[in-house]
């Protein structure tokens, strides 16, 4: 899969739109605009809750992952990208819940993938129906800040990550069955010739003799490998595609092709990093990542990204590969 390179400047394209939009999409509904006030904050306060801090989080997406291509940035060095696809993601409850001498959690439930309506269970099409959206084949909770929850009913895109920051993708691993200590621990195993019979592949001792007369909790052994919740850090936003819903990340993803991972921004490189300058008096501009001014807050909406370019591509980082140093 080949990908044509078009290049759309990045800096300052959400600020114009990010505020306007999302108070006109609220108050242009009653029944969102009674959920607005209902989850603790009103249509004449929206406008100023659109602004980005660094010690604001805001909500993941649920993308599925369509598999990997390669596009090439300003240098001509090639970049190996995974394809994900915002599939109809919709906001389908806001929640807040009190805690004993900490501050209330807020958290929002995004959907996504829409599903007809015999394959969903009674109780699922009734939440759904309250929240005014279709049935979904998924569904999960991410956890906010109170500043940054969003107005059920809410169809989000992939504007709500900008080419040029850095994401955090989790996603459940492919299941490679019961393996050995060789795939599974990447063990050296015995020697493939002379003194071994039939155990070239073994994981040799586990344990002590007498002493301690057992096998060390946690020891590495043969056993069920993949199948579990992966975490894939600090990958690049390279860019997205505002029709099609999707978003290119650099390098590669957990799961399957086809599967579902869910997109949230880098703790490390995203929220840690931007909380670290503000204590260093950095302004919020100097706290994102180079190119980048501002976020989609609370969050990138389906009507922001109308208004955008079809497709928006990061800022090429680094030096030209081709070229020799000094």
């Amino acid at each position: 899969m080949i990908l044509t390179r078009v290049q759309t400047p990045l800096r300052s394209y959400v600020a114009s739109t990010s505020a306007s939009v999302l108070v006109r999409h609220v108050t242009s509904s009653p029944g969102l605009q009674a959920q607005a006030v209902k989850g603790g904050y009103s249509t004449e306060t929206t406008a100023t809750i659109s602004k980005w801090t660094p010690t604001s989080i805001r909500t993941g997406l649920i993308a599925k992952k369509r598999g990997m291509a390669a596009v090439w940035n300003d240098h001509g060095a090639r970049v190996p990208v995974t394809v994900l696809q915002i599939e109809n993601c919709q906001v389908t409850k806001t929640v807040e819940t009190p805690r004993h001498r900490k501050e209330p959690y807020y958290g929002i439930q995004v959907a996504a993938t829409d599903k007809r309506p015999k394959l969903v269970t009674a109780t699922m099409r009734g939440h759904f129906r309250k929240a005014g959206v279709p049935p979904k084949q998924i569904v999960i909770e991410f956890p906010v800040t109170q500043d940054a929850l969003v107005p059920v009913g809410t169809t989000l895109s992939a504007l709500h990550f900008v080419p040029g920051q850095f994401v955090d993708v989790a996603a459940k691993s492919v299941g490679k069955g019961f393996s050995g200590v060789m795939k599974r621990w990447n063990f050296g195993g015995l020697r493939a010739s002379h003194g071994v019979s039939i155990s070239h592949r073994s994981a040799g001792s586990t344990g002590g003799h007498q002493d301690p007369g057992r096998v060390w909790p946690g020891q590495k052994m043969a056993g069920r490998l993949g199948g579990e919740r992966v975490t894939m850090q600090n990958l690049l936003v390279v860019r997205i595609d505002t029709v099609l819903n999707l978003i290119f990340v650099k390098g590669a993803v957990p799961g399957p092709d086809g599967g579902h991972v869910f997109i949230s921004d880098a703790k490390r490189k995203m929220i840690s990093e931007a909380i670290r300058k503000t204590k260093k008096g950095l302004a919020v501009e100097e706290c994102l990542p180079a190119g980048l001014d501002v976020l989609p807050f609370p969050a990138g909406t389906k009507e922001m990204a109308e208004k955008l370019p079809k497709i928006v591509v990061a800022p090429t980082r680094g030096r030209n590969p081709f070229v020799a140093l000094d």
